[in-house]
């Protein structure tokens, strides 16, 4: 008889849900759900991202609805269920669960809703808790690359205590989305280690910051762990519960169905392709981008948004670095920059604009574009982690063409890339060979080709285009007994296409010279944007 396991997967726009047959690999059948209210920033302050829970819940429940009656599996066939979800991205609930926005009391407060990852309205906050993590030496600053995300939870929740004292008050747990989601399938609270060491300053030898710290910083978080902060924290190899009777009867599953802690999404894809072996890099590329390496040693490296031992293979160190802003700043350019023109004849020849733009960026080669541009058009994540950097494009004149601006976007989220691998190699990680997934990489062969020729690596691809999901259903496969563990379990349903990208020769030796020009533009601006801000303090 079959075996199945179910993937979860929770992205910034929408979820999906794949079922897999773990003995084939067969993606038997998907499902996506866009979220009713997406991304939800009018009427807000600037740089606020919330999202509300209610269209996750409806998602859900339609998504492994549907994809058990597409796929005509028999449910006591899966054998256990995995999930995924965008990371930092946190909630204020109750003891039940039930989150705050749900309530009267709180249904007009935006601070009462799900702040994204990309909330950047908390870069102020965020340099608080640097500063004073480096005025008493705080032990666990080196664990993140030597300054706080303004992405991550402690600056979230600072943020809604200063907003907000009653809602804080009021809150029972601050959560991630993904531990949530977690709870209501299974009924019962429990925090993955993946997105507590990564976004919520812990980690296993000492857990979160101590009460004196946290009194510094505000007296009343002083006693936040335990309380409005779960110590509950179990690794991706446990069991964080069963599902419910109720989700039961709501999805099709069969109850009683294991289901493991969650993965942060983009950490997800790692056992989609493979990888669980020091010396292998995994980019995700999509509206931003992870590169998330693996290694047995422990090491603090600056600007890296931070390192878990045991945050997705046990015994290994998870080390993960990104950029904020990549498939995004394309998409801007096409809502805001692009010639009506362009689309007219894009339409004519039957493609999206981004397909239009593309083969008109291809036949560019690199050294007739003279723009150099810089990938901050959301922030920079590594290595300044600095929210307030904004993009920047060099070399501009009133010949330039829609075309060259698109590939020297592009080519900026490669030197980006480039300068992450460069950071990992020069602190001591080994990358010996580097994989992709993600829509970009699925879709867009001129950006991967890019991406080769500036690293001076030969990427590998995921054969699937649902990495996140695929890979949460890989972890789900782990319940099954044959297969116990991730890296056995990666090793027998791993998905990799049979080509890759490798640099072209000639291209590369150009964009050695361009990326010098990259790094000397960053370090330039970003020393600039650091001493404005020293000066408005």
């Amino acid at each position: 008889m079959a075996k199945y396991s179910l993937g979860i997967d929770f992205g910034t726009l929408s979820a999906r849900a794949v079922i897999v047959n773990i003995e084939t690999k067969e993606e038997i059948a998907s499902s996506v759900h866009e979220y009713k209210h997406g991304v939800i920033t009018e009427n807000l302050p600037e740089n606020y991202a919330l999202q509300h829970p209610a269209d996750y819940i409806e998602a859900l429940y339609f998504i492994i609805k549907n994809c058990i009656e597409k796929s005509s599996v028999n449910p006591s066939d899966i054998v256990g269920v995995g999930v995924d979800f965008t990371s930092c991205t946190i909630l204020p609930v109750d003891k039940n669960g039930t989150p705050l926005c749900f309530l009267d009391e709180f249904r007009d407060n935006p601070h009462a809703y799900v702040k994204l990852w990309k909330h950047h309205a908390t870069q102020k906050e965020a340099d608080e808790i640097t500063n004073l993590a480096k005025e008493t030496n705080a032990p666990w600053l080196g664990q993140y690359g030597e300054t706080t995300s303004c992405e991550g939870m402690f600056p979230k929740i600072l943020e809604i205590l200063k907003a907000d004292e009653n809602l804080y008050n009021k809150t029972h747990r601050f959560i991630e989305a993904g531990d949530w989601i977690v709870w209501l399938l299974t009924g019962k609270e429990t925090h993955s280690v993946c997105a507590t060491g990564f976004k919520a300053i812990w980690n296993e030898k000492t857990g979160y910051p101590d009460k004196e710290f946290l009194k510094k910083l505000d007296p009343r978080l002083e006693n936040i762990v335990g309380t409005k902060l779960s110590t509950d924290i179990k690794l991706l190899s446990e069991t964080a519960g069963y599902i419910t009777k109720e989700i039961a009867d709501k999805t099709g599953l069969i109850e009683g169905t294991p289901v493991s802690p969650p993965f942060i999404d983009a950490h997800a894809a790692l056992p989609a392709l493979g990888v669980t072996k020091p010396g292998e890099l995994l980019m995700i590329l999509g509206t931003s981008s992870c590169h998330i390496a693996l290694s047995d040693k422990e090491m603090n490296i600056p600007g890296i948004c931070g390192y878990v031992k045991n945050g997705i293979i046990d015994g290994l160190y998870a080390f993960e670095a990104g950029q904020p802003c990549v498939g995004d700043c394309l998409n801007w350019f096409v809502e805001n920059c692009t010639p009506h023109a362009y689309y007219v004849e894009a339409e004519k020849e039957g493609v999206s604009i981004h397909q239009y733009l593309t083969e008109k960026a291809k036949i560019i080669s690199p050294h007739e574009n003279s723009l150099v541009a810089l990938d901050w058009w959301n922030g920079s994540r590594t290595p300044y982690v600095n929210a307030n950097l904004s993009g920047k494009i060099l070399g501009l004149t009133l010949a330039t063409k829609s075309e060259e601006i698109y590939r020297a976007l592009i080519e900026a989220t490669a030197y980006g890339t480039k300068r992450i691998i460069d950071i990992y190699e020069e602190n001591g990680i080994e990358i010996n060979k580097v994989y992709a997934t993600g829509g970009i990489a699925e879709k867009n062969e001129l950006f991967m080709q890019i991406y080769s020729d500036v690293t001076g690596k030969e990427i590998f691809l995921s054969d699937t285009p649902y990495g996140c999901a695929y890979g949460s259903a890989v972890l789900g496969a782990t319940h099954y007994e044959k297969y116990g563990s991730l890296p056995i379990a990666s090793e027998k349903m791993k998905k990799i296409k049979p080509f890759t990208y490798k640099p072209n020769p000639e291209n590369k030796e150009i964009y050695q010279k361009l990326y010098k020009k990259y790094v000397s533009l960053s370090e330039y601006f970003a020393k600039g944007e650091l001493s404005n801000q020293k000066k408005k303090m």
